[in-house]
């Protein structure tokens, strides 16, 4: 079962970039911006300008500013008939990239024809001088503008600010970059980075208990009254009360996920099947959730009786029926203590309940630099030519981030630095790489996906920076390709070791987890109306972060079938047993004398530990500290990644891909369809096979003393007294010793036929033949 050594296109490599972490000698940007490498940027603030002269043939003008640095061009937007305009726009120009050695600034009147020079600047850049944070913001001045010829213009100033800085500029995040120079004014925006909080999110729970006084149309029958809940999209329902009156009963709970700020109240309706599809409204309450009660513990809340409003059509119109008011009985509450999960729990980044009085502090500082990607593969066409307009995504626990977009470049370098709190180190830490769809003129195409990795900060030594290039891996139809790899630094800094050795022994879930546990299918429902949720939320901000990738960072289709992940959960399976196997083996090498001498020394050892019971439990522990410290030997020096192998990726069948790929419900052909299900049938068949022979194992287990073959139960049972009485005046270690060596024996005292015992067991009888 030893897995053959992955190939080395899809492997972790080790880098070491030029960062300042671990350097002795290093400035003030290696203090807290130092797992990222130093890129030197001349950043040039637009303030606003005054007193500009009149251009037009009206006496007025449209000013904008022009930034030349060479062959690149910053642009701010323009004024209609503004004399005293005001941007405060920030360029910033890599100056890896600058080939001049004058700044030039123009301030221009914006026409239809040609755009008329107001006045210009020089800078030349040996004289602008330097920052590097934590200095305060350079202070911007006042600027006399030149004509053409160099003289001062009778009016018109400008207020700008010119310094060299790094990537740590307070400026930098909201600048116009030289790199992406391509990028109208209306498109610097979609290009910056940004950090990206998700919504606190509440379970809402509500124990729909009874109703009174209900008022249905037809007074004949029983009526058969249910309560829909809904909640934004959200529609759950109670089951139909088992007592058919105007008074049901039901006590059930509905759970919602709601996010704050609340936007949309809860309602309620108590409504009567009437038959198929047609249900009638017999009264509906409406519940703003800013009034609901929040609970932190397990205690019960309070009920409370609510109306139950009924509408009536008079003309065509919805009016309110004042008459006579149902009431429904509730119990409602905001469950702050449970985790609302948005993520799988197998590598989730954040494990908190909602209400922020019950966090635990934390327990260190997880820091990541996103230094570059090289390789990327080209993602979309622009002008007949591949390109790609990458950026990352980061999330871990509520905070999410996103670099600068790197316009038409695949060996992109962001060489950006962010940190999280950690409150718990077996959590995950998640990166994206994705091509940016809308930069280029297009606002309804979407952001395809590069690649992810997935660090889990529980495998990371404290304080140590792992500087690696992991690789892109995506799965196709056609199979699993590289698509380029990513380079991070990542340290984790713990701030107390005692306490993250103590949360070790805290469990992975909040306290209500266990209290109040949720079923499966809720939490599954659950998790997927959270991560809608947070997809409208954050496509909402600005940049909005996209559906699409908000959904691929949460592995929202986690949960499809596919053919490729049952077979390498299988092999996971058959690869944790292959622990015992190889026991099994060994003991059956041990047993038939394979090598005497080990065979007679584990007899000396079965006999000192027969003899003395009290050395067993000492001697596995000692057993499996020394197997602890020899493996320390061969410990993991680098994070996991995504393993093509263990993953079944590199050996999947085409067809196998396309099925895992196809939407729900299917869209492929329906010879296809039948063909798939006839394989699916099939393995369901052994699968089948398999649970019905464990099923007849039990049975004959049952059947030992169930009488339902006598003369069975009754050996069984002579065999249970006699055993009894020898047990009871034999001693145990006589029995045990007895027992070992006849296990142990040689083979010259065996024979291939099996066991008597076996024998009386397989002549039990079992269920299977009473089955259809």
């Amino acid at each position: 079962m030893q897995k053959p050594p992955q190939s080395i296109d899809f492997a972790l490599k080790e880098t070491s970039p030029n960062i300042g972490a671990g350097s002795v000698t290093g400035d003030k940007l290696s203090c807290t911006y130092d797992l990222v490498e130093q890129m030197q940027y001349l950043y040039v603030r637009v303030v606003k300008a005054k007193d500009l002269p009149p251009k037009d043939i009206t006496g007025s003008c449209d000013p904008y500013v022009e930034v030349k640095l060479g062959n690149y061009k910053g642009v701010t937007k323009h004024f209609e008939k503004k004399s005293n305009p005001e941007w405060n726009q920030v360029f910033a120009f890599s100056k890896d990239r600058i080939q001049a050695s004058v700044l030039e600034v123009f301030v221009k009147d914006k026409d239809v024809v040609l755009d008329d020079l107001i006045g210009r600047m020089m800078f030349d850049l040996n004289e602008v001088p330097k920052r590097v944070p934590p200095d305060s913001p350079l202070a911007p001045q006042w600027y006399r503008l030149e004509d053409r010829k160099g003289e001062k213009i009778k009016a018109g100033e400008l207020m700008l600010a010119v310094w060299m800085g790094t990537q740590a500029d307070e400026a930098f995040p909201d600048a116009w970059h030289s790199d992406a120079a391509s990028v109208g004014p209306d498109g610097v925006n979609k290009i910056r980075s940004k950090v990206y909080i998700s919504p606190k999110l509440w379970y809402v729970r509500v124990n729909v208990i009874e109703a009174q006084d209900l008022v249905p149309s037809d007074k004949s029958r029983f009526p058969e009254v249910f309560v829909r809940g809904t909640l934004g999209n959200q529609v759950l329902r109670t089951r139909t009360s088992q007592t058919k009156t105007v008074n049901p009963l039901w006590n059930e709970d509905l759970i919602f996920v709601v996010a704050e700020p609340f936007e949309e109240p809860l309602i309620l309706t108590a409504e009567d099947r009437l038959g198929a599809n047609k249900d009638e409204v017999l009264g509906k309450c409406v519940i703003p959730l800013h009034l609901v009660q929040r609970r932190l513990d397990h205690k019960p809340v309070n009920t409370r009786w609510f109306n139950l409003e009924k509408h009536v059509v008079v003309d065509g119109e919805q009016k309110k029926e004042t008459k006579f008011a149902s009431r429904i009985h509730l119990r409602i509450c905001l469950d702050g203590g449970y985790h609302v999960l948005d993520e799988s729990t197998h590598y989730s980044s954040d494990l908190r309940p909602t209400a922020k009085q019950l966090w635990r502090s934390s327990i260190g500082i997880l820091e990541l630099g996103v230094l570059s990607a090289v390789g990327l593969m080209p993602m979309k066409k622009v002008d007949d030519r591949g390109t790609t307009d990458a950026y990352c995504v980061a999330k871990y626990g509520q905070k999410w981030i996103r670099t600068r977009t790197i316009v038409d470049s695949f060996n992109p370098r962001w060489n950006e630095q962010y940190t999280w709190e950690v409150f718990d180190p077996c959590t995950v830490i998640t990166i994206g790489v994705f091509d940016n769809g809308h930069i280029h003129g297009g606002g309804g195409g979407k952001d395809s996906r590069i690649g992810k990795v997935r660090i889990r900060l529980s495998t990371l030594e404290t304080d140590r920076v792992y500087t690696h290039s992991y690789p892109l891996l995506a799965i196709q139809t056609s199979g699993v390709r590289k698509t380029g790899e990513v380079q991070l630094a990542v340290r984790f800094t713990c701030s107390s070791l005692v306490n993250m050795l103590h949360m070790y022994s805290h469990p992975l879930l909040p306290k209500m987890h266990y209290v109040h546990p949720l079923s499966v299918m809720q939490l599954d429902s659950l998790r997927h109306q959270a991560m809608q949720i947070v997809s409208m939320r954050l496509s909402r901000s600005e940049p909005p972060l996209r559906k699409e990738v908000v959904e691929y960072m949460l592995d929202v289709d986690s949960h499809m079938w596919s053919m490729r992940r049952s077979k390498a959960n299988f092999f996971r399976i058959m690869s944790v047993l292959s622990g015992l196997i190889a026991v099994g083996k060994w003991f059956d090498q041990i047993c038939n004398w394979k090598n005497s001498l080990t065979t007679i020394l584990i007899h000396i050892l079965f006999i000192i530990l027969v003899l003395y019971p009290e050395l067993i439990l000492p001697t596995i522990f000692l057993y499996l500290f020394l197997i602890g410290l020899w493996n320390y030997r061969w410990r993991p020096r680098h994070p996991p990644h995504m393993d093509t192998r263990l993953s079944h990726a590199d050996a999947a069948h085409p067809d196998e891909l396309d099925e895992e790929f196809d939407s729900f419900p299917t869209s492929r052909p329906s010879d296809i369809v039948r063909m798939r299900y006839d394989r699916l049938r099939s393995i369901a068949g052994r699968v089948q096979t398999v649970v019905g022979d464990l099923a007849t194992q039990g049975e004959r287990f049952q059947s030992l003393i169930s009488w339902r073959d006598p003369r069975a139960t009754t050996l069984f049972v002579t065999f249970c007294l006699i055993a009894a009485i020898v047990l009871y005046v034999t001693p145990f270690q006589v029995l045990a010793l007895l027992i070992g060596l006849y296990v142990l024996r040689h083979p010259r005292f065996r024979h291939k036929l099996p066991s008597v015992p076996l024998n009386f067991f397989r002549r039990l009888p079992a269920r299977s033949d009473s089955m259809l």
